[in-house]
């Protein structure tokens, strides 16, 4: 199968979308299928075989830590001449929008997945509040453009569901389980990550750091306590502000981390902390349960489906101090926290890549076989 994927997103930006995607190409093509990326142009054209056909990219004023690629008819010209089986729009609103337009202008399967919830995250910056039912409008016509949808948890499904979006399915979340591991624990890195007091109890952070994943909700704890200590690892647009909100407490800002040495960061850890309420599903979730972290989280849909309450990890209350307190307090039992790890290591065990990437080849088929169907019917 030749199979056009175009994305937001792709490398060297590091995050939950890039991941996936760039597993389901390694998949696909040890399959002998030919995958071609279209992508905003970071300098990276071959990934595992796959051509990467990059995009010039602009600077939002909105979101100047990251670079997109806004939409372009360049893309129609690369999809006729790459021929594909099908197109797959990954989280599409500027470039992807493309993949959406002239799919359907060349008459060619269309499947499109739903990664980044961006109006939630609107939320979150006050000056474009007011825009997010034209967010959801625009969002709404590409993906019911498309002949198959494809979300990331049944919490976003029934949202997506009550944004009259159609033909929606969930993707099985997946997790590298060889890489993120708890043989990667690490003492040098433990010393690192705790300013050199390994006696401290270490709570992980891994993300893009911006105000939508709450990540200054953490801090009430850092105050409260004096035996915890906070990696936070990462880099965004609130790197600045952040550091200055936990500039009096044990906090360590490692920037981005990548490859060994981020699977030593999750796996040197007593436990992961997940604040934020605006994620489609949180990947990170699986990597620090396969690193063999219990996941400390506020309440929310994708979160719920993900952890169970102290067998998997501990859930609180979103905005509920003392709720957080209290499930950082249930860390204290030493064999409770042994079993916790125990079972988030069994439970990521489940979610391999390769099953994942294989339904979505799956998906791949129902889709052409829908949009065959659909030909022949305006036939």
């Amino acid at each position: 199968m030749r199979i056009a994927l175009v994305t937001e997103t792709f490398l060297p930006s590091t995050d939950g979308v890039v991941t996936r995607l760039t597993q389901a190409i390694k998949y696909l093509q040890r399959q002998g299928h030919e995958v071609l990326v279209i992508a905003p142009d970071l300098g990276v054209y071959e990934y595992e075989g796959a051509k990467v056909v990059g995009i010039k990219p602009i600077t939002l004023p909105f979101y100047r830590s990251k670079k997109f690629a806004p939409p372009s008819i360049k893309v129609k010209k690369i999809i006729e001449e790459f021929q594909p089986d099908i197109v797959h729009a990954a989280n599409p609103a500027l470039v992807a929008a493309s993949a959406v337009r002239y799919a359907k202008q060349l008459n060619l399967p269309l499947i499109a997945s739903y990664h980044t919830h961006v109006p939630k995250y609107m939320d979150y910056y006050k000056i474009y509040k007011p825009a997010k039912p034209l967010m959801w409008a625009w969002i709404r016509k590409l993906h019911n453009s498309a002949n198959l949808n494809l979300c990331t948890s049944g919490a976003i499904k029934d949202e997506l569901v009550e944004q009259n979006i159609k033909n929606l399915h969930v993707l099985q979340r997946g997790v590298d389980v060889e890489n993120r591991h708890p043989k990667f624990y690490d003492e040098k890195m433990r010393d690192r990550l705790t300013k050199g007091d390994q006696s401290k109890k270490l709570l992980i952070f891994v993300g893009r750091l911006a105000i939508e994943k709450e990540i200054h909700k953490i801090k009430p704890l850092l105050d409260a306590r004096d035996d915890l200590a906070l990696a936070i690892i990462g880099d965004g647009p609130a790197r600045n502000e952040l550091m200055h909100i936990f500039k009096d407490t044990n906090t360590v800002f490692t920037g981005f981390l990548h490859g060994e040495e981020l699977s030593k960061a999750f796996a040197s850890g007593d436990a992961f902390v997940f604040p934020s309420v605006t994620e489609t599903l949180g990947l990170v979730i699986l990597e620090a349960m396969a690193s063999g972290l219990p996941v400390v989280a506020a309440k929310s849909g994708p979160t719920m489906e993900q952890i169970i309450d102290g067998e998997t990890g501990l859930l609180f209350e979103n905005e509920n101090v003392e709720s957080m307190m209290a499930a950082i307090d249930r860390l204290e039992n030493q064999a409770h926290l042994k079993e916790m790890k125990q079972n988030a290591r069994q439970e990521a065990e489940k979610f391999a890549w390769d099953k994942a990437s294989q339904q979505l080849f799956q998906y791949y088929q129902q889709t052409i076989e829908i949009h065959n169907k659909n030909t022949a019917v305006q036939k």
